[in-house]
């Protein structure tokens, strides 16, 4: 009798977690219908030079033998992604081939017909299909009740920044994402779901190299959640090394004859230390301190009007320079800044016992990870914030701190990429837009939290964000007219660089916090 009360009830409960998670799937398509339709209005509007970029790529791909895609330099657009990108342009050139050709002819400079801007734009809003199946199968995991996962499937489908630089300025972010969150959620389940994860994370960063920042998490993850159970340590280390192995052979087997070539397209080290309009990182802030001493140097006499104009780094160009009076960083400095400053984090989520580990220790160190690389990073671009803000989405509607934290990263994050967006028709649009996810993501998880999140320093820093753009685009020209060009960009940098910073601070100490805590709470129950 008991038995089969015990079976009815783990039928009612299945019955009505299938049932839930019917309507939650029925939700995320209408949301993602409705942004699909915003991104369709979108795509006659501006598109930076990134747009000529993968066009460029396209025609490369389709055009040259293998052996000259890493090669060719018949173009300044040359491809600079890890190979299963340049194969994943070269499917899109086969389907290309019957819309425009012409769009595949690899002298036609800046191309941009109808049908070749109808395609590109189409073509990620398509692959963006992925970027909602990674959503669903991380809600599957992580989310326990209907809200929680309706407000992410919000936080991550509508998500402004992938809105604007995918959509407007161009790029196939909303599919890497969605392998990221396919991954992270493969690697929280166990068997052979693990090995999926594993195997989606090698093809992530064989698609796009920046990931290798959040690798460290995932293979300190992997070996506490995976290898170090049931006594199989080696044998599921070797596992995991041959899905590494396999893929990556598989990757760059078609050009190990030309190997360096490859490397030295993704690993450009003399592009500068910071990119064209300076990250919101730890160099953005350095490099101003820098101006401001030149600047003050200048004025005492201490330094030449030559050594200045050589060393200006404020030409909104991705170059090499030095700074005038701070030494420069090189690019080993950033390296060791970038491990240093995620190296607590990791130490901390190895040393935890595997049956006190929990699925958002991992997603945490994720977050600190992606932070630290973009804080201490050599030529990061503004966009790399992304790779912490969606999957800090994740644990942003179950955890208070959480939700606090993604407020604040979300709001600044994406203020600092507003700048990307630089025609003046946009300027309406790109702050009226920022102004409203801040707001909607604030009504959408106090509602959840019952809870106003921020404090009063932390509101009137936000509050401020909108201004600041506001000054970038329109009042810095009413008060100074051309003078001073780059000094709105620097602005929004600066300030936007301390506001990611603050998080990084606040999320680390909140995670050292709760492991110590943690740690003295089992240590109690020993």
């Amino acid at each position: 009798m008991f038995t089969y009360h015990l079976n009815s009830n783990t039928r009612m409960t299945t019955q009505k977690d299938e049932k839930n998670l019917f309507i939650n799937r029925k939700e995320f398509y209408a949301i993602f219908i409705i942004i699909s339709s915003i991104k369709v209005l979108l795509i006659p509007t501006y598109r930076s030079t990134d747009f000529e970029v993968h066009r460029n790529w396209l025609a490369i791909t389709h055009s040259l033998p293998i052996n000259e895609w890493y090669t060719s330099a018949k173009s300044q657009w040359t491809l600079d992604y890890p190979p299963f990108f340049g194969w994943f342009e070269f499917f899109l050139s086969q389907i290309a081939s019957f819309i425009d050709p012409n769009m595949l002819n690899i002298d036609n400079f800046n191309y941009e017909s109808p049908l070749t801007i109808l395609f590109q734009r189409v073509s990620v809003i398509v692959t963006d299909l992925l970027l909602l199946y990674g959503v669903q199968e991380v809600s599957n995991i992580f989310h326990k009740t209907y809200h929680e996962s309706l407000v992410f499937g919000f936080l991550s489908l509508c998500n402004i920044g992938l809105l604007l630089v995918d959509h407007i300025h161009f790029q196939y972010n909303g599919i890497l994402t969605g392998i990221l969150l396919l991954s992270i959620a493969n690697v929280m389940k166990s068997n052979i779901h693990v090995l999926a994860g594993a195997t989606w994370f090698a093809i992530l960063l064989n698609l796009k190299h920046i990931y290798l920042y959040i690798a460290p998490s995932f293979i300190v993850w992997l070996l506490k959640w995976y290898c170090l159970r049931s006594n199989q340590f080696f044998t599921r280390l070797i596992q995991l090394g041959i899905i590494v192995l396999a893929v990556t052979a598989i990757s760059f087997g078609p050009f190990i004859h030309q190997l360096p070539q490859v490397l030295s397209r993704l690993f450009p080290f003399k592009r500068g230390l910071v990119h064209a309009y300076w990250a919101a990182n730890v160099w953005s802030l350095y490099v101003g301190l820098d101006k401001i001493l030149t600047v003050v140097w200048k004025q005492l006499g201490w330094l030449s009007s030559m050594h200045v104009q050589t060393a200006t780094m404020t030409g909104g160009l991705v170059q090499e320079s030095s700074l005038t009076v701070l030494a420069s960083p090189t690019p080993l400095v950033t390296f060791i800044a970038t491990i240093c400053s995620m190296l607590p984090a990791l130490i901390i989520l190895f040393s935890k016992k595997r049956e006190n580990l929990k699925k958002e220790n991992m997603v945490r160190c994720l977050v600190i990870c992606a932070l630290s690389s973009f804080m201490f990073g050599w030529h990061v671009h503004e966009k790399a914030i992304l790779t912490a803000i969606i999957p800090l989405g994740i644990l942003a509607t179950t955890n208070k701190a959480d939700a606090k934290l993604f407020l604040l990263l979300s709001s600044t994050g994406h203020a600092a990429i507003l700048p990307l967006l630089f025609p003046e028709n946009l300027i309406i649009f790109k702050i009226g837009i920022l102004v409203m996810y801040i707001m909607t993501v604030f009504l959408c998880l106090k509602n959840l939290f019952h809870s106003s999140l921020l404090y009063i320093h932390e509101w009137i820093y936000v509050l401020i964000l909108p201004l600041i753009s506001l000054y970038e685009t329109v009042f810095h020209t009413i008060c100074f007219g051309k003078k001073l060009p780059f000094f709105p960009l620097a602005l929004t940098s600066c300030y936007c660089s301390i506001g990611i910073l603050y998080c990084w601070i606040i999320y680390y100490y909140t995670y050292y916090t709760d492991y110590q805590l943690e740690k003295v709470r089992l240590e109690k129950k020993d």
